[in-house]
């Protein structure tokens, strides 16, 4: 039976889940999201990781042998994550396979604190990779300036990339490009790249959220028109930016030696603005070989009550360079958006890193006694 999920995923946008956790797993939610509501990827961040292993007792076994082994917060981190990643890789292993290596992908990020330094981020990633030991594994790794070079390293020693926190359509360009450049120097290596994959999560509602406070600040009657509709612009004319770089030439030749286009994926796709619809980051942004990857409000609202007119991206791309116009005429520097969305993300999810290490010590120093 069609479902809107289901008709989603007909439609070319791959639906995946932002959320992991040790009690998903071990109930079998995670396996009957996949049966039931279409989830064909999983993504994770420290946010999410510190939520769940501060409110579930199915850590204490884990916590209490690294705490026996002498284990510092640090490989605490690693081994812990890494443990619901390799063990949501194997829920997620005939996704992978069915589609040839497309979908099926489990994120797990790079220690944010490394977000400005190109080399342990490669080390990390490197580290990572070996530890949860699955061909669909994506690791995390922030678009910063430092981050685009670690990019292509961390590509071209063949491991597999979710590039995250993009905000702005030039660094996305640069993206693409650090992307390539990793395929290039793989092919160069000699290595097979039939296997080798990676995803651009370019960030949505953050977009409306900064937006629409500085047309709060604004006022007028123009300025209070315009809001909700940065966000979904800007996506838009990702995915065109995505169609001219990988029409190109070079790609083609990429493509011929049998690698995989690094694909759109909208992040924080949850709605922020309770005025607008709960699902207006999945309707709106429709189009072929994305992906979409929703807490489970998101992807229940959206089984629930989301609706299709076909696509929503590509016969939208002049409404979309409108809405920009419009920004800039009422006041709204984008270029300054960006750049305050960059440093926004990278120190929230410092943040989150840094409660995550707090969850762990305090469960390291109580494990096996009161919690």
């Amino acid at each position: 039976m069609s479902t809107p999920l289901s008709e989603l995923s007909a439609a070319g946008v791959a639906v995946w889940l932002d959320d992991i956790s040790r009690d998903r797993l071990r109930t079998g939610n995670l396996a009957d999201l996949v049966a039931t509501r279409d989830v064909v990827g999983v993504t994770s961040n420290p946010t999410i990781f510190q939520k769940a292993i501060a409110s579930s007792e199915l850590y204490d076994e884990q916590l209490r042998d690294l705490t026996v082994r002498g284990v510092d917060v640090g490989e605490a981190v690693r081994a812990i994550t890494a443990a619901d990643v390799r063990e949501a890789c194997d829920v997620l292993r005939a996704a992978y396979d069915a589609s040839g290596g497309v979908d099926g992908r489990v994120s797990l990020e790079v220690d944010p604190r490394l977000a400005h330094e190109t080399e342990r981020t490669v080390a990390e990633a490197r580290a990572l990779w070996w530890l949860v030991d699955r061909p669909n594994l994506f690791i995390k790794i922030p678009a910063t300036r430092a981050g685009l070079p670690a990019i292509t390293e961390t590509l071209a020693a063949g491991i597999s990339v979710n590039v995250t926190l993009i905000f702005g359509l030039d660094r996305y360009d640069e993206v693409m490009d650090a992307f390539m450049t990793g395929v290039e120097k793989a092919l160069a290596a000699g290595r097979d790249v039939t296997d080798l994959a990676s995803v651009a999560s370019f960030f949505v509602s953050r977009v409306d959220t900064e937006v629409d406070a500085r047309l709060d600040k604004i006022g007028t009657a123009a300025a209070k028109d315009l809001h909700g509709k940065a966000a979904i612009a800007n996506a838009r004319l990702a995915y065109e930016r995505y169609e001219k770089a990988f029409a190109t030439p070079r790609w083609a030749a990429l493509a011929a030696k049998g690698a995989k286009p690094q694909r759109p994926l909208w992040a924080s796709t949850s709605t922020k603005d309770p005025s607008l619809p709960d699902t207006i980051y999945v309707s709106e942004l429709i189009a072929p070989g994305t992906v979409n990857t929703m807490p489970e409000s998101t992807l229940q609202a959206f089984a629930d009550h989301g609706s299709l007119s076909g696509e929503t991206i590509r016969p939208a791309y002049e409404d979309a360079r409108a809405v920009f116009a419009a920004l800039a005429s009422v006041g709204v520097d984008l270029a300054d958006v960006i750049e305050t969305l960059e440093a926004q993300g990278v120190r929230k999810f410092e943040d989150s890193w840094n409660q995550l290490l707090d969850t762990i010590t305090e469960r390291l120093g109580g494990a096996g006694g009161p919690r």
